[in-house]
């Protein structure tokens, strides 16, 4: 409901009386059904009123409806005389018939109502019926208005029903092929000729102003909670290339089986019938602009959007309640200067917050619920009469029963408030209260699907020898559903790194887990030492294992940073990209195999990439180089082109720029590697061990021939022959099969690292007695080295340790 600053409650049904004279003043207007109707939403606080009266055919027919569009809350266009709708049991039993929400959830008739906190009230009128939807309950003075409106309905002799022949203005459209016979007026007012006209609703739709397509399209478009009249203001584009307002008024006409087959209406030129501003139609394009807002910024934008124009107002504000502080969303304009000094002074940022202490009168406002009008020259604190000086309106957004936010509208010159624009601040609120609920969800939902992406993808890359890699991961610009995109770098030994880059199919929670499964394993298997295509194909029995309805592609590339050799696997995903030092570029597209999951006995080929010193080796997910509007051919050139012109040196910038150019309709992950070769490569020998009763002794004798012709002096030795022969003693004493000696030296760092052939990890003890003959072994490793540990190798395990020779 509306109420006026300083104007008592028990006034409405006066002013009501006075407004209702006024409309009906005109009893051969088309408009006075809907006028009259709007004045329960001006005086009696409902969210939508519809007025139903009988019909040729005995039913109770939809006459006309105000406010929010009536299919939200389930009202249907007929009802039979006889059933137990709250419709016909007003007209037969001419007694009001009042439903709360638990009166509603029971009703058969009403189970198409939406959920939540919704009241609904059939008064008899005229041989009819009005119905008023709201949000909250109706008290005694909305009761008294309700019935004031009820007895002003006069119905015309038959509920209007658009033609079913197409005249000069008028149109049919079948609903399941498109097609649309159209009038010659109506094509006028398109600027189409009748001879460049194909009969195809889309030709029609194509000259609409994008913004306006959404709204049309619910009206076009039928669906089972939309049947019967349709009304709608939209823009058209002339060939002049100036906008143009057109109505739209239609019906569906049904089938036996219940579903409409076409809809039928009429368009006219919207500056000879509506008014300067049409409350129908505004709501009807802030619900459709509200149903494709996803966060609170969109509703907040949206809200703007729809009230600023039409109000012609000054400034327009829309804020959160966060507990005593009013957090603004969005301001219009949204220039500091335009606002009061209080607002100034709370700036922050991009927007100011507001608190509530220094607004009292908004405070009492948002506590009492109700839409508040203040004409020019009423007094107020500075920080709310400053808004609008000329008139002022503050509209609590509810939804579920509580207050979530405010919209704030200032004029600056004295500004009279029609029953048109109280209709449509009143619906307006409503909306924008329940969307901006709506929004919070999705943005904690959002939040809740960015954070799941972050812990599933790797957080930082680690650092590699002879080469830097950078990654990037964005999500597709709709939806909140997770991605199935990843990547990952593997350090492998000897100075090895996996490239990792992968797509599950689909978007949804399986997919994100599948991802996080195959990411591991493709892990696990490559730090057990496989070559790059038993990894794949390890990862593609796994996949069938898992026995899912998803597959998975996948690109596996394995790098030698000291030589630039390279292996590449392909399993149906989009080849590497490279960039070589003279700044040319090719696709590495040769044979690879198909999606992992698919087939049980795959073949994964392996090519040999040769990477020179300055090279770029790209991956990437199908999201960066296919979209709808160009095929992944073009999608590569594109990455090509910009390969090709970025600065190597630069890798972060040069990933940035790739996605600059990138169509966000998928999941896009994108990995670059710059090889650029090591300046000191490591040495490296490696001996089986004998499994003779010297092996120890044998063992030292190849570590320290070894160390010598690297330049290692004796003294330098002792830490790493006495590690060799702990490490070897082991594995011969503990396992079974072969053993095997690997030294890398790297500076003055030294790797040793002993294989065998059991997958059981050493364990090193806790505690020891000095009578104990072994267990020893571990912990002088670990006295003599600066780090140790063991990993799984392909058969068996590694066991390694560092040590830092001495100078």
């Amino acid at each position: 409901m509306v109420t006026e600053g300083g104007a008592r409650q028990g006034g409405r049904a006066p002013r009501a009386e006075v407004a209702l004279k006024t409309v009906g003043a005109d009893p051969h207007s088309p408009e006075r059904v809907r006028r009259t109707l709007e004045q329960a939403l001006v005086f009696a606080g409902a969210s939508c009123a519809a007025g139903y009266a009988p019909g040729a055919d005995g039913l109770l027919c939809l006459v006309d409806s105000a406010g929010v569009p009536r299919t939200l809350f389930g009202l249907r266009e007929t009802y039979p005389p006889d059933g137990n709708s709250p419709v016909a049991l007003a007209v037969r039993t001419g007694r009001p018939v009042r439903l709360g929400p638990g009166d509603l959830a029971d009703c058969a008739e009403s189970r198409r109502m939406a959920a939540g906190e919704v009241h609904l009230t059939a008064l008899p009128a005229g041989g009819g019926c009005l119905v008023a939807v709201g949000e909250r309950p109706f008290d005694a003075d909305d009761r008294e208005c309700l019935a004031l409106v009820a007895d002003a309905l006069t119905w015309p002799e038959s509920p209007a029903t658009p033609p079913d022949e197409v005249g000069g203005d008028g149109f049919a459209l079948a609903m399941d092929t498109g097609r649309v016979e159209a009038g010659d007026r109506l094509l006028e007012l398109f600027g189409i000729a009748r001879d460049q006209f194909d009969g195809r609703v889309e030709t029609l739709l194509g000259l609409a102003v994008p913004e306006d397509l959404p709204a049309l399209m619910s009206v076009v478009e039928a669906d089972h909670m939309s049947l019967g009249d349709r009304e709608l203001e939209f823009r058209v584009i002339g060939p002049t290339g100036t906008p143009r307002w057109l109505r739209l008024s239609g019906r569906l006409a049904q089938a036996e089986a219940g579903r409409p087959v076409r809809l039928v209406g009429t368009v006219a030129d919207a500056a000879a019938v509506r008014p300067e501003v049409t409350d129908v139609a505004r709501v009807q394009r802030l619900a459709a602009a509200l149903s494709t807002a996803g966060t609170v910024r969109d509703v907040s934008h949206a809200v703007v959007s729809a009230l600023r124009g039409p109000l012609r107002a000054d400034r327009i504000a829309l804020a959160e309640l966060e507990g005593e502080r009013l957090v603004v969303t969005v301001l219009d304009p949204p220039y500091p200067e335009s606002w009061p000094e209080l607002w100034r002074l709370e700036w922050r940022g991009e927007w100011p917050d507001a608190p509530m202490g220094s607004l009292p009168t908004l405070a009492a406002v948002l506590r009492e619920g109700r839409v508040r009008i203040w004409n020019a020259g009423t007094a107020l604190e500075p920080a709310l009469g400053d808004l609008g000086p000329g008139g002022l309106a503050v509209l609590p957004l509810a939804a579920a029963g509580r207050t979530v936010g405010a919209c704030l509208v200032g004029w600056n010159a004295p500004h009279d408030f029609g029953p048109d624009e109280r209709a449509l601040l009143t619906a307006s609120a409503g909306l924008a209260g329940q969307a901006l609920t709506r929004a919070h969800a999705f943005d904690a939902e959002h939040e809740l699907v960015g954070m799941l992406q972050r812990q599933l993808l790797p957080r930082s890359l680690p650092r590699l020898p002879g080469g830097v890699a950078v990654a990037r991961y964005l999500p597709a610009t709709a939806g909140l559903e997770v991605g199935g995109d990843w990547y990952d770098v593997i350090p492998l030994p000897d100075n090895h790194v996996a490239l990792v880059i992968g797509d599950v199919q689909g978007h949804s929670t399986a997919a994100a887990t599948l991802m996080g499964q195959m990411r591991t394993a493709l892990r696990a298997y490559s730090t057990e030492g496989h070559p790059p295509d038993v990894v794949v194909a390890h990862a593609n029995r796994l996949l069938l294992e898992l026995e899912t309805d998803l597959f998975v592609t996948c690109v596996y590339v394995d790098v030698d940073m000291e030589s630039g050799t390279a292996w590449c696997v392909r399993a149906g995903h989009p080849p590497p990209a490279l960039r070589h030092p003279d700044g040319s570029t090719e696709v590495a597209d040769e044979d690879g195999g198909p999606p992992l999951g698919v087939v049980a006995q795959a073949e994964f080929p392996l090519v040999p990439l040769r990477l020179r010193e300055g090279t770029v080796v790209a991956l990437m997910t199908d999201g960066l180089v296919e979209s709808a509007g160009s095929s992944m051919d073009e999608g590569f050139a594109r990455v090509c082109t910009g390969l090709a012109a970025a600065d190597p040196a630069h890798l972060d910038l040069v990933a940035d720029g790739l996605l600059t150019q990138a169509h966000r309709g998928d999941d896009i992950a994108l990995l670059l590697l710059r090889y650029d070769g090591m300046s000191v490569r490591p040495l490296r020998e490696g001996w089986t061990v004998w499994r003779v009763p010297e092996a120890s002794r044998h063992a030292r004798r190849f570590t320290r021939r070894t160390l010598k012709s690297w330049g290692v002096e004796d003294s330098e030795m002792d830490g790493a022959l006495l590690a060799v022969s702990e490490l070897v003693t082991n594995a011969l004493i503990h396992t079974e099969g072969q053993v095997r000696l690997d030294m890398t030296l790297l500076g003055r760092r030294l790797r040793l690292a002993v294989t065998d052939t059991s997958p059981r990890t050493p364990v090193k003890p806790t505690g020891l007695s000095w009578e104990a003959t072994g267990g020893r072994g571990i912990l002088l490793v670990e006295a003599v080295s600066e780090a140790w540990g063991t990993v799984p190798v392909s058969g068996g395990k590694q066991v390694w340790c560092e040590l830092r020779l001495d100078t």
